[in-house]
């Protein structure tokens, strides 16, 4: 029969560790908040239903990819295109997910559930001496969803009182976004490149293709960032 002590110990172990990523979090939370309040408040200002805006968000739960999916709907894309760049925007989950796999445990719907809280913060928090500490992975992921979910339905509740969302410069709120988010990552030359020839596909595009294959086309800039990666010396 087990131990009822060491079952007791192994809980609060458990629940230590999921407390310590909840409170590995918590700096980031004021900007995950505002990064959902915003994308609630851009959902309704591009027409989304506040109900559907706030379940893609518990469903979804990837903030670049759902203001994405947004900006192209919004736009009059279809919803293919939309689904393609959100895909692109997502793939960098896959390496990301296969590095972590071994942190998770128990059965297929219990392995699924707790990998939906895998996003970029909880994944870099939770990276201990090789490996991930999944305890840490998923209070933290708990905490950056509970954020992100809620600043949705804050921003969802304040679009609605907007008689004109233009005349708050919302409709130039997307581009805003999407430079704000790559600003950080043009370090160097080749990012560089590979920013001003997606740049430079998505404004040739724009006059003359249906809304949202511009996004899509322009992610072939990352093959510039790619070779020039190859040809730089060791």
């Amino acid at each position: 029969m087990p131990d009822s002590t060491a079952i007791g110990r192994r809980r609060a172990l458990d629940l230590g560790g999921y407390g310590a990523g909840l409170r590995a979090m918590m700096p980031l939370l004021p900007a995950v908040l505002a990064f959902g309040v915003s994308f609630g408040l851009l959902a309704r200002a591009a027409g989304f239903d506040g109900a559907a805006a706030i379940v893609m968000s518990l469903t979804t739960f990837a903030g670049s990819a759902q203001f994405a999916v947004v900006s192209v709907l919004g736009a009059g894309g279809t919803a293919a295109a939309a689904i393609v760049a959100a895909v692109l925007l997502n793939a960098r989950y896959g390496p990301m997910a296969l590095s972590a796999a071994t942190a998770f445990r128990g059965g297929w719907l219990r392995r699924l559930l707790e990998a939906q809280l895998l996003v970029d913060e909880s994944w870099a928090l939770s990276r201990r001496d090789g490996g991930f500490d999944r305890r840490i992975l998923i209070g933290a992921g708990l905490g950056l969803y509970a954020g992100w979910s809620g600043g949705t339905a804050i921003g969802v509740v304040a679009g609605d009182s907007l008689a004109d969302p233009a005349t708050l410069g919302l409709d130039a709120a997307f581009p805003a976004l999407f430079l704000a988010l790559l600003a950080p990552l043009v370090r160097d030359r080749r990012a560089l490149s590979a920013a001003l020839f997606g740049a430079g596909i998505a404004l040739a595009l724009t006059p003359i293709s249906p809304a949202g294959i511009p996004v899509i086309a322009a992610t072939t800039a990352c093959l510039v960032g790619l070779r020039l990666e190859r040809q730089a010396p060791a």
